[in-house]
């Protein structure tokens, strides 16, 4: 079979895996949707008029068929597209169409009047030779009848038949697992499915040949099926060219002599003292590359953001393969200064892999969403969408799903569902296990990715189609990461971090204390920001290597306190070591205990040649990293810097597609002993490679994020109340409850004072000599935000409270969260215990009014 036009409903999502399987098999993949046509006032739930195929036949035919869905999709919530015939009709030019059967299954019912006047108007639209009407064999006995009315039809409308097979499985013994899915879409069992299952399983992919001898009455619609597959070939996804947003530049400059321009701000700002020479070089060389390339819109649309989040006073980090280049770091997109590391720019961009950058940027996560209605202002809905996520399912999933729709008993699903090899009986039980199994890796659902966005110079909905999200004010294109990497677009991760908000927090704190210093002595203290916190501090490693880092961003964790005094970091790479060393890649790779037996002497470094000596030194002959994987199998196994990179992918999706990852170890053992490798070598190296897929780190992700463990250790170390109350007012995130961060603050010297309505503020705050914290309203369980605001505000508006019933008139708090406060003992400062505090509100709530105005006797104990 040398062309196929397999289409979705109401959808493109599948085409580009289907295009990159079709190039790989030599296939031509014809792309096209099924659109499902309704009348402008149908209700949800309501039938669609017809089915009409819309395959473009041009890069402009593919333009309006993913408008057409997009204005489908936008008018309806999420998971449902609402086509009208005008949108088609609007946006007919380069596509082809095909009018499909309106009935599925074995009850034969003529067309009604609403699907004639459909096809009529179609045809006066597409009159070109662009419409024609489907037929298919479904063998359910009926076939004549349906074949008559529709020849007759197509004379009537002076469109041409073409043979189909409208097709939803590969094989007929997949037609039970086309069942279930079909109730699990349509929510129910398959003892009430009815006529919502197909009748047979005649709906399978059929050689030509088969197709031929089906429809040998019909040799001008299988003609017509070869004409519109040549006319369709005219279109390919290869044909799609992502441009970069067009960014506002100074008069009489362009985007690249623009961005050369911020870049040398940027090194004002960030070498103060000179820019390094090697940090010059290395600038140089990446402009230079980046011009080549022409990705300076790309850097001035990221930098377009951050510049917005700092406007904001937004904290934001950028991370990944970013971090590998000195141009994100004047620019402020990262803090990672290349003049401490050794991270190759080509990680990031390359001649090579023709590869847009993908620059992951953490911001605050409670502000993220601003950064997020900030794209969508700045360049529309249009222009501007989140990308997917395709859900796909595992084990639990599937069998849960199969239970459901065989009608098997909770009890039996769960069991299955915690162990997969609980042994079962022949009947339903059986049937579900082997359907799961087969059902797991198939697409689940879509839903939107945590904060990759796209974004387009002309309109996104030309591109892709664009879909409500679940979330209110979020737009999603269809496709998900892998898709958009597979066709060479842009994408910017917009990502929460928690840390973020608290460093922030801490450094504003800091920073609110320094300026008081400054205003009360001669005291001449610089402010601090995120990358001028000073650089190898001992004292912050004596700290790390004690295991002292409860709070501590990455390096807060049971594993990671066991690790840390083995360790012994003494340097920022050390860090970035540690980091990468407690995950499950390199642990279930076998490389922790020799890199540890390495580093404390127990174990000689050795390396088979100079070639691999280059790429393991730094990590001592282990390769703890992504980035050394894969420079290790161009060196070791003769890889291209292509094939590096598939087996990177390999490694990313090693639980959605393990085959490849399988592919890609053979040819690695394969080319290792070819070049003479020892055995014990490349059995190593593949166990080791292999880790990676169970969540190993690459090293440019590890050192972003040990910029963040040495700013939040120093912190930690040196402003223990500041920290702990930005720690605090910062939750929930990590691993500690607010109560064992008050204790640990409490061991290094912190004075911690009580909730007080009188002295607390919403959050914790600091209090005298900034030595100690005085605990925040938002702790008392269960008071809600609004109660503690209302409390605050009314004390800075009228002065301090001095009763309970004060509090309760000029804050309108309802006794529940007085309450509340009294439990947590927060009126000491008006000289009430908890059971006079409780008394006093009990009084309140029947009615027993003060004497006085203002209440001073309520309350008071004698």
């Amino acid at each position: 079979m040398s062309h196929i036009g397999i289409t979705d409903h109401d959808s493109v999502g599948g085409v580009v895996r289907a295009h990159v399987a079709g190039r790989r098999n030599a296939v031509r993949v014809l792309p096209g949707a099924c659109v499902h046509v309704r009348n402008v006032d149908a209700m949800p739930g309501d039938p669609p008029i017809a089915r009409v195929l819309l395959y473009p036949e041009s890069r402009q035919g593919w333009g309006h068929l993913c408008r057409v869905l997009t204005m489908g999709k936008r008018r309806s919530v999420k998971g449902h597209c609402n086509v009208h015939l005008a949108d088609v009709l609007t946006h007919h030019k380069g596509l082809l169409a095909i009018a499909m059967v309106p009935p599925l299954g074995p009850r034969l019912e003529p067309p009604n009047d609403s699907f004639m006047s459909l096809v009529q108007q179609t045809a006066r639209v597409f009159d070109d030779d662009r419409l024609s009407l489907g037929i298919v064999r479904h063998m359910h006995g009926h076939d004549r009848e349906s074949l008559s009315v529709w020849t007759s039809l197509s004379s009537q409308v002076h469109a041409p038949l073409v043979a189909c097979n409208d097709v939803y499985l590969h094989a007929p013994k997949r037609r039970v697992l086309l069942d279930v899915m079909t109730c699990v879409r349509e929510q129910c069992t398959i003892d009430h499915a009815g006529w919502r299952l197909h009748a047979n399983a005649e709906c399978h992919v059929k050689a030509p040949q088969t197709m031929a001898a089906l429809f040998e009455d019909y040799p001008k619609a299988i003609q017509r099926t070869a004409d519109i597959a040549r006319r369709a070939a005219a279109f390919s996804l290869d044909a799609l060219r992502y441009e970069y947003p067009r960014e506002i530049c100074p008069p009489d400059t362009n985007e690249d002599a623009y961005l050369a321009q911020l870049v040398d701000e940027g090194v004002a700002d960030r070498y103060p003292k000179g820019l390094p020479t090697a940090v010059r070089t290395q600038l140089e060389h990446e402009k230079e590359l980046i011009a080549e390339l022409g990705y300076a819109p790309y850097f001035l649309t990221v930098f377009d953001l951050v510049r917005f989040a700092k406007s904001r006073g937004i904290l934001c980090q950028g991370r990944g393969a970013a971090a590998n280049s000195a141009v994100c770091f004047v620019l402020g997109l990262t803090s990672v200064d290349p003049d401490r590391g050794n991270l190759l720019f080509e990680r990031f961009v390359s001649r090579e892999r023709q590869e847009p950058p993908d620059i992951d940027i953490d911001f605050e996560h409670e502000r993220r969403e601003e950064v997020i209605q900030y794209i969508y202002r700045r360049w529309g809905r249009e222009h501007a969408a989140l990308t997917a996520t395709t859900i796909t399912w595992r084990w639990r999933s599937a069998i849960r799903d199969v239970g459901r729709v065989l009608a098997i008993d909770d009890a039996v699903v769960d069991a299955l569902a915690s162990d997969r090899h609980t042994p079962v009986e022949q009947g339903r039980s059986a049937l579900a296990v082997q359907l799961a199994q087969s059902l797991k890796g198939f697409p689940r659902h879509r839903s939107q990715h945590v904060g990759g966005f796209v974004m387009t110079r002309g309109p996104l909905c030309e591109l892709v189609p664009i879909e409500n999200a679940a979330m209110d004010d979020r737009t999603v294109i269809e496709w998900d990461k892998d898709d958009i990497e597979a066709l060479g677009i842009l994408k910017v991760d917009v990502l929460g971090l928690g840390m973020l908000t608290c460093i922030r927090r801490c450094l504003d704190m800091v920073n609110g204390a320094l300026d008081l210093a400054k205003s009360n002595s001669t005291r001449s203290e610089p402010l601090l920001s995120l990358y001028t916190i000073p650089q190898e501090d001992p004292a912050v490693y004596d700290m790390c290597c004690k295991a002292d880092t409860v709070g501590v961003f990455q390096i807060e964790s049971r594993a990671q306190m066991a690790m840390l005094p083995r360790l012994r970091p003494r340097c920022f790479y050390d860090l970035v070591v540690e980091i990468a060393l407690v995950r499950p890649g390199p642990i279930q790779g076998g490389m922790v205990h020799p890199y540890l037996r390495r580093r404390e002497g127990r174990e000689p470094v050795t390396y088979p040649n100079d070639a691999v000596k280059h790429v393991l030194e730094r990590t001592l002959g282990i390769p703890l990293f992504q980035e050394q994987a894969m420079s290790l199998a161009m060196v070791a196994a003769g890889f291209t810097a292509g094939e590096s990179d598939d087996l990177r992918r390999a490694m990313a999706a090693w639980k959605r597609r393990g085959n490849d990852m399988h592919r890609m170890g053979k040819k690695l053992m394969t080319g290792m002993r070819q070049r003479g490798y020892d055995e014990g070598f490349i059995e190593r190296c593949w166990r080791q490679i292999h880790g990676f897929s169970e969540y190993g780190f690459p090293e440019s992700h590890a050192a972003s994020f040990a910029v963040l463990v040495y700013a939040s250790a120093w912190l930690r170390c040196h402003y223990p109340a500041a920290w702990a109350c930005s720690l605090i007012n910062s939750q929930p995130m990590g691993f500690y409850a607010p109560a064992q961060i008050v204790a640990d603050a409490k061991c290094h010297g912190v004075q911690v004072h009580a909730i007080d309505v009188n002295h607390s503020g919403v959050g914790c705050t600091l209090e005298r000599d900034d030595s100690a914290m005085r605990l925040g309203l938002r702790l008392v369980r269960g008071l809600s935000l609004d109660d503690a605001t209302a409390v605050v505000g009314a004390r800075l508006q009228g002065g301090a409270f001095c009763s309970v019933h004060d509090v309760a008139r000029r804050s309108g708090l309802a006794a529940g969260a007085l309450r509340r406060l009294a439990r947590a003992d927060a009126f000491v400062s008006m000289d009430l215990d908890r059971q006079s505090t409780l008394w006093a509100i009990q009084e309140l709530e029947r009615g027993q009014l003060p004497l006085f105005d203002h209440g001073e006797a309520i309350g008071k104990r004698d």
